[in-house]
């Protein structure tokens, strides 16, 4: 633990706070997970995802995507049609933990890959979104985790100090990343292990 107290926690958004999974709509377009596996490989599924997390229109995205994959054209178009279709459920022990923060006067804020087409929708569903100190969206920024300028940018938006905040994510290497840059990092891979690694650096949850 720094000497430093910790007063801020940066979560992501994805699989920490909601629960999201493409296979969840895929599954009702395609007949068995083999075809969803060969349909990710394929076509790079997850690559091109990240682009419309990076900034580009879903439009420009299904468009240069069915250029080359035009016997995948539908299922490209509905993962941007029926998007809510792979958001689940928000995940209760971390909104918990997140509000209880709140109450006990910690900052928190959102960093997180989501397109920009799709933030807006998912701030309706889940309406604590709209409730954090601050927030930086990828599809707004044009930059993803875990490129360090879209931590850096969250740090000077905010004036955050590194050393001062910890950063919650489900992908190791965002987790490394914010590391690499100072912050303390957290690895979320099961709700139930999450207070008391928050506890260990002297949070009070």
């Amino acid at each position: 633990m720094s000497q430093r107290a910790i007063d801020t926690v940066v979560f992501d958004l994805g699989n920490v706070l909601i629960s999201f999974n493409p296979r969840w709509l895929y599954r009702k377009l395609l007949p068995d997970e083999a075809s969803i596996d060969r349909f990710f490989s394929e076509t790079g599924f997850d690559a091109w995802n990240a682009r419309m997390d990076a900034g580009l229109s879903f439009a420009e995205g299904i468009a240069a995507q069915s250029a080359r994959f035009p016997q995948y054209r539908s299922l490209f178009e509905a993962f941007f049609e029926r998007w809510s279709e792979a958001v689940g459920d928000v995940i209760p022990e971390s909104l918990e933990l997140l509000q209880t923060l709140r109450k006990n006067g910690i900052r928190t804020y959102a960093l997180t890959n989501f397109s920009s087409e799709n933030y807006p929708l998912a701030s309706q569903r889940f309406p604590f979104i709209n409730d954090f100190d601050g927030s930086i969206v990828s599809g707004q920024e044009g930059v993803c985790k875990p490129d360090p300028a879209i931590y850096a940018l969250l740090f000077e938006r905010y004036s955050i100090t590194p050393e001062r905040a910890v950063f919650i994510d489900d992908k190791p290497e965002n987790v490394e990343a914010a590391r690499r840059l100072g912050m303390h990092g957290i690895h979320f891979a099961d709700p139930q292990a999450l207070p008391s690694a928050l506890r260990a650096l002297g949070l009070p949850v």
